[in-house]
């Protein structure tokens, strides 16, 4: 039996000499995927049957049971699938880590959408639960990015953000590795649902390349786990640039330090691998980033020594990145050094590189150099491969007619294009050509000139013969006077090549010869001639044209009709080019979504603006826009949104805030209200506190700067791990917010409105998030002023009037029944505003006065007066907000 199957002895043979499990299991789940394909296929003769069987029975003795029936023989579509739910269901939720991963290992290679649908909650829970193996763990992030690259609709990817990122920062980096790319797929669609995975992504990189905190298992030829930066490299790169100086920082020290380790070669082979890999990924981030930094001018160094390199895979990723930094750098003159070399890359032996090449090319091409590289391209054409042809062509045309010098070239590069590549090019160039020499009528002479040249060749493709024809019927008058260029010429020149054309190409010829009657009648016996027997041909498009022209050719000389029906046609109205359009669709999109396309800074940056309008949400609410003021009026009305009305629910402080209506649902509790309004008129004390965590306060404020500390109190036994922390502002223009390591921040503010809300996240036996309000309020910006009585009411009578505000709200009273004058002055001194003695005749009124820095829009005033009143129990505040000169 093993002398006659030769494909079972030698699966036995690579079971046996497999040196480790991982080795053994893999061989086993290749060919227990040809053994479904082959099924799945059908049409086997007995022997293959046999064969196969004996495969799987060998596998069965090997102790790999369990799922091969489900796996093997039947498909995601199979009726059969809905019998087996349950059964995968009661696995997943076993207690016996092979349960689960064979259980997994089916719904990732024949869950339909019904399954994925019943069973992706299951695989979920098992990949966040942490009484789960790490190899579980990886097979359930595996088994989620099948069933979402399969039905994307039935993972709720926004609602399980948190919680999947929060993985990232498991201790296994096999974890990391498989949780990492199913944020990335996730990512690329959910980008602002899995937005704190960006300081995941960097902390994680800061540890393995700075810090070296991996263990030597995940060590590939000394390079760290260099399948896990790639990810992160380029999970970064789906994001904007950060805006935090300290993470800018740290990505800084990250990229820095990899290029310095891979700035010489090593003569390991697999080593050089593995640190390519993550040196042109970083290549990449950093262009990403800041295309004028340091790093990227040490980058352009190291893509110049790579185009050169003798490793054809070296050569590719170096064509290939020095593209993205000719789609993003605002100068190509580093880039320009190299374009013999680049050119030459167009004979390299192999294809993908010479695909690079020209994708280099595409993106570098400017004014400067247009003329040398689009020759290039036409002489190379001649010789490329089929499959780089009509990309070509499209390339060509697109660098024509965007960088001309003048129209004459362009007109000759567009002929000599559509007369080398012949059956590659597409009807959108050579629409596009007759659009052009249309709207522009110096160019309409030596256009009708030029195409008469090329059709004089031997050997003519069908799409020059459109041209001639639509430009020749057009714009063939105004050479028919000159020698050589008759109209008898021409139409015996353009009818000679319609024997070779389709007929759609006949029937655009026949157009052209109606044009002809009415310009040309000393011509005009040949072409009714032609149009009496086209009446007859069994085409019915070119039957139907001829005999509506015979009958125009037909009429009296005189006749009006025909000169009218024939008459020039007009400019094209205004468009866009469709073949950029066309160039994109033959590009396509794979499952890991580019972010930069070939062409240069311009096409990039018009990329950026059609992605922005389709993100874009209308999104409706009470709260007004409030834009960068210029003058005295607009600084007031950037402070029309303050807020100084009485509160649903009356705190002991002024309720100068709203609670923000968008972003994370905040966090409510007995106290938690308290604590805040408590901070916003002291500087330090408790935020929040629960039986796992204490978050304290402490803060400092100048002028329009602030520094807010947090600190983080673990009240439990077991470690708070996966921590993230996550500041959201409602307006990030008019209030500024960057980390300093982590919990410290720097604020700058405009004016704002709302408090910006601190969201807390970590792993306590089960995922928690907290979502607070940081006591940021406007008042903690006000510096105090001294005034004496007359200066103060001289001002407030001076600006009163529309400028002052006024709100009521109630007070508490002490236990004696008096009011509090110590606790009013605490709180209005603790907003920051000068509590000014003997201004107001009764003594238990509290005058106040400050003045607000704005780090744009300079200083405002504030004139504050709080009435309380003990019978009502209520307090009546008065402010006066002006403008200091």
């Amino acid at each position: 039996m093993a002398t006659s199957m030769r494909g079972l002895t030698q699966f036995i043979a690579d079971i046996r000499g497999a040196r480790v499990k991982e080795l053994e299991e893999k061989r086993i789940n290749k060919e227990m995927a040809n053994i479904r394909k082959k099924f799945k296929d059908g049409n086997l003769d007995g022997y293959q049957k046999k064969k196969y069987v004996a495969k799987i029975i060998f596998t069965y003795i090997l102790g790999y049971k369990g799922y091969l029936a489900v796996t093997l023989l039947m498909h995601e579509n199979s009726d059969f699938l809905r019998l087996v739910v349950n059964s995968i269901r009661k696995d997943l939720d076993s207690n016996h880590e092979v349960d689960n991963c064979l259980a997994l290992h089916a719904i990732a290679n024949v869950g339909g959408s019904e399954m994925a649908e019943a069973l992706a909650e299951d695989v979920h829970r098992l990949l966040i639960s942490p009484t789960s193996q790490s190899f579980v763990k990886k097979k359930a992030a595996l088994t989620l990015l099948r069933l979402y690259r399969k039905h994307a609709e039935v993972i709720p990817a926004a609602e399980w953000a948190l919680r999947i990122v929060s993985l990232m920062d498991d201790q296994d980096l096999g974890v990391v590795i498989c949780v990492t790319s199913l944020v990335m797929a996730l990512a690329q669609d959910h980008l602002d649902a899995f937005a704190v995975c960006y300081t995941k992504a960097v902390d994680r990189l800061h540890r393995l390349v700075i810090e070296r905190e991996y263990s030597a298992t995940y060590a590939y030829y000394k390079v760290p786990s260099p399948w896990l930066q790639v990810k992160l490299l380029r999970l970064l790169q789906y994001y904007s640039p950060p805006e935090d100086p300290a993470i800018r920082s740290v990505l800084q020290q990250v990229l820095q330090s990899i290029m310095n380790n891979s700035a010489e070669p090593s003569r390991n082979v697999q080593h050089n691998n593995a640190q390519h890999a993550v040196l042109f990924e970083a290549i990449s981030l950093a262009i990403h980033l800041d295309t004028n930094s340091p790093l990227v001018g040490t980058a352009a160094v190291l893509l110049a020594r790579f185009i050169s390199s003798k490793e054809t895979n070296v050569r590719y990723l170096g064509l290939d990145t020095m593209a993205h930094l000719a789609a993003r750098a605002d100068s190509l003159d580093p880039i320009k050094k190299h374009q013999n070399t680049i050119i030459l890359s167009l004979r390299d032996k192999d294809i993908s590189v010479r695909r690079r090449a020209l994708d280099l090319l595409y993106s570098m091409c400017d004014v400067d150099n247009s003329e040398l590289i689009v020759g290039e391209l036409l002489r190379y054409l001649r010789v490329a491969d089929y499959a780089l042809r009509e990309e070509m062509v499209l390339k060509i045309a697109i660098l024509t007619e965007k960088y001309a010098n003048s129209y004459k070239w362009y007109v000759d590069m567009i002929l000599q294009l559509i007369s080398t590549a012949g059956e590659h090019v597409g009807d959108e160039v050579w629409y596009r050509v007759v659009q052009i020499v249309a709207n522009t009528e110096d160019l309409q002479e030596y256009a009708a000139k030029a195409v008469f040249e090329y059709l004089k060749a031997p050997s003519t493709h069908e799409s020059l013969v459109k041209v001639g024809g639509y430009i020749l019927g057009e714009y063939g008058h105004l050479i028919a006077n000159e020698s050589g260029y008759s109209p008898i010429e021409q139409f015996q020149l353009l009818h000679s090549k319609s024997q070779f054309c389709v007929a759609a190409t006949r029937a655009l010829l026949l157009s052209t010869y109606i044009k002809w009657v009415n310009v040309f009648p000393e011509i005009k016996p040949q072409l009714v001639n032609i149009f009496e027997r086209y009446r007859h041909v069994l085409d019915a498009e070119l039957q139907q044209r001829a005999c509506e022209f015979y009958a125009l050719a037909s009429r009296t000389d005189d006749d009006e009709f025909l000169q009218n029906v024939c008459e020039e046609m007009p400019p094209f109205p205004p468009r866009v080019s469709a073949l950029l359009g066309s160039l994109n669709r033959k590009q396509g999109d794979t499952g890991d979504k580019r972010t930069w396309v070939h062409g240069g800074k311009e096409a990039n940056l018009d990329r950026e603006v059609t992605k922005r309008k389709t993100l874009m949400v209308d999104v409706s609410g009470d709260d007004t826009a409030i834009s960068s003021p210029a003058g005295s009026q607009d600084i007031m009305s950037s402070l029309a949104g303050l807020n100084i009305s009485a509160s649903p629910n009356p705190p002991s402080a002024l309720p100068l805030l709203d609670t923000p209506e968008k972003g994370p649902r905040l966090t409510s509790g007995l106290n938690v209200d308290k604590w805040f309004e408590k901070l916003t008129y002291t500087t330090e004390g408790v935020l929040y506190e629960d039986v796992q965590i204490q978050i304290g306060i402490k803060s400092r404020y100048q002028s329009h700067i602030g520094q807010l500390a947090v600190y983080l109190g673990n009240k439990i036994d077991a470690p708070l791990t996966s921590f993230t922390a996550t500041v959201h502002i409602q307006d990030p223009d008019a209030l500024s917010v960057s980390f300093a390591k982590i919990p410290p921040t720097t604020i700058a503010p405009r004016s704002f409105t709302t408090s910006p809300v601190l969201s807390i996240s970590f792993l306590a036996g089960s995922h928690q998030t907290i979502s607070i309000r940081l006591p940021i309020v406007l008042t903690k910006f006000f510096e105090h002023v001294k005034l004496n009585q007359s200066d103060f009411f001289e001002r407030w009578k001076l600006i009163g009037g529309e400028r002052e505000a006024q709100t009521i709200f109630p007070i508490d009273l002490t236990s004696a029944g008096q009011l509090d004058i110590t606790k009013h002055h605490q709180v209005v001194s603790g907003h920051r505003l000068n509590i000014l003695d003997d201004i107001d005749p009764n003594p238990s009124n509290v005058v106040g006065a400050g003045v607000l820095h704005m780090s744009v829009d300079g200083k405002v005033g504030c004139l504050m007066r709080l009435e309380p009143n003990r019978e009502a129990k209520v307090g009546v505040l008065n402010c006066i907000i002006f403008i200091l000169c």
